[in-house]
């Protein structure tokens, strides 16, 4: 004779509570559903932005590795010349510069063409190499196509004939870089973008026009820039009165100063 086992009771526990509606939620428990993801939310947007920005100054500082790897590569293929650098280049006239376009003229500063016929390009292929991901300025709603301008004492004798900088020493050849050390003289750095322009920094050495092309502050007051030896930095803006351009700078602020000493040197160094 088979065993008859029992057969489970199918009736609810007395201590189960059943959700009206057949288990879906009521409105009041979504709405507390809503609000706890909004304040987990809230709670991790502080511990995220740290990081985004971290990645961010990253991708900014391989951006300007890259860019120093084309100024050392240029000079290689043109017989130890650096590549030109000049106070607005217009490519239309058939002059060309490691970069060119002004960046206060819309039609320049959203336009990939101007990038492209810079020549860094064939070095530097990319053209979201040119531009720091944290740099949101924009021109008719669209984002400016690069961030960065190089040391106007590199690439011309411009500067020698600029009011008061003749004690100063210009570079148009690799080897007069390497006579003074690559590792001390800055290239190519973050602008801030009320300021920047065409593609050349302007540091006047003899302290006429303190930061008259004014370094980003989008690292946390901060910039990056590199060095004609390849190597990368940021340079944190630490002076209280270095805030934006259009500020009064004195020829002592410390940022300013720090700026002057990896930008050329005197002649007879």
């Amino acid at each position: 004779m088979k065993q008859k086992w029992p057969i489970p009771s199918r009736r609810r526990p007395a201590n189960l509570r059943v959700r009206p509606g057949g288990g879906a939620f009521t409105l009041v428990e979504l709405l507390v559903v809503i609000a706890i993801i909004a304040v987990l939310a809230a709670l991790l947007v502080p511990v995220l932005a740290p990081a985004k920005m971290r990645g961010q100054q990253t991708v900014c500082l391989n951006n300007l590795r890259q860019l120093a790897l084309a100024a050392v590569m240029y000079p290689a293929d043109n017989g130890g010349k650096l590549a030109l650098n000049l106070p607005t280049v217009p490519a239309a006239k058939g002059t060309n510069a490691w970069v060119v376009g002004n960046l206060k003229l819309t039609a320049d500063a959203t336009n990939e063409t101007f990038i492209r016929q810079g020549l860094f390009f064939p070095y530097a292929g990319h053209p979201a190499i040119y531009r720091c991901p944290a740099d949101s300025s924009r021109i008719g709603g669209a984002l400016r196509t690069r961030s960065y301008a190089m040391n106007c004492w590199l690439g011309s004798r411009y500067m020698e004939t600029y009011s008061g900088q003749g004690k100063f020493r210009t570079f148009v050849k690799d080897n007069e870089i390497t006579a003074v050390g690559a590792a001390n003289l800055w290239d190519i750095a973050e602008e801030h973008e009320d300021s920047i322009d065409d593609g050349w920094f302007l540091v006047t050495m003899s302290d006429s026009q303190p930061f008259a092309s004014f370094p980003a502050t989008r690292h946390q007051r901060g910039y990056c820039l590199n060095f004609n030896d390849g190597h990368v930095e940021k340079f944190r803006l630490r002076d209280p009165n270095t805030q934006s351009p259009g500020q009064q700078i004195n020829y002592q602020n410390t940022d300013w100063v720090k700026l002057k000493q990896v930008t050329t040197v005197a002649w007879g160094r």
